[in-house]
């Protein structure tokens, strides 16, 4: 049967404006989350192979200036490190480092819920939409009409029309959230172990960078030997 987008767009009613909608809608996330994940571990691992090779020769501020260049994500996370080394104690250092990875892990899920929702809720949107479309065709017959079944085939299966356009819809969604979801936790894993690595070098360069500092019960010892080495020698003049 011939019919025009018109005519679908008449037998669902404002049902079909908002399954096309729905469609824009994960169109438009899927694009700005592909922008966002693209390269991201790429430009991580690059990150991190300059940052580790810095560390290993406890250069930190040549480290620091590549993650304060670098475009990076994971620059925010390791710059929390070189920010709380010198002023927190270690493990105040590492749960500063991970609440900042876990922030933007979270950065990396950001929309992701609209295309869950979009894959929810586009299949019955559609059924909605066929069944105004088949209320709407076949009240257009009167009452002791005679009406053949060509006659309500036509309203029905342009109605079906809808709901067809919402299934699609929600496969394409659901695929796109799958797909993003899958590839954040991915990312997740390994900002994981890039941050991991990090810590392990960043915390044990100060204890060979540094000289300790003398604690007050040395001080005090090393005073009274040699206060005692005093006394010893001049006993010996006075002998």
């Amino acid at each position: 049967m011939d019919f025009s987008v018109f005519d679908l767009f008449g037998q669902g009613g404002y049902i079909i404006w908002v399954v096309l909608g729905f469609s824009v809608i994960a169109v438009a996330v899927a694009i700005e989350r592909a922008l966002a994940q693209w390269n991201f571990m790429t430009r991580a691992r690059q990150l991190g192979e300059v940052v580790t090779r810095g560390l290993s020769r406890g250069a930190i501020e040549e480290s620091r200036s590549a993650c304060e260049r670098s475009p990076s994500p994971m620059a925010d996370v390791f710059l929390v490190g070189y920010e709380r080394l010198k002023t927190s104690k270690p493990e105040h250092v590492a749960t500063a480092v991970h609440r900042e990875r876990l922030r933007v892990n979270a950065q990396l899920r950001r929309w992701l819920w609209i295309l869950g929702t979009v894959g929810a809720t586009a299949p019955f949107v559609g059924l909605v939409g066929t069944v105004v479309g088949i209320i709407s065709g076949l009240g257009r017959f009167h009452k002791g009409q005679q009406v053949g079944f060509s006659d309500v085939a036509g309203p029905v299966s342009e109605a079906l029309v809808v709901t067809a356009a919402g299934i699609g819809v929600a496969v394409v969604a659901v695929i796109l959230f799958n797909y993003f979801s899958q590839r954040a936790s991915q990312i997740a894993t390994e900002m994981r172990l890039l941050t991991d690595e990090f810590l392990e070098l960043l915390l044990d360069v100060p204890q060979h960078s540094e000289p300790k500092p003398r604690k007050e019960a040395d001080v005090d010892t090393e005073a009274k030997v040699k206060a005692e080495k005093g006394d010893k020698g001049g006993t010996r003049e006075a002998a």
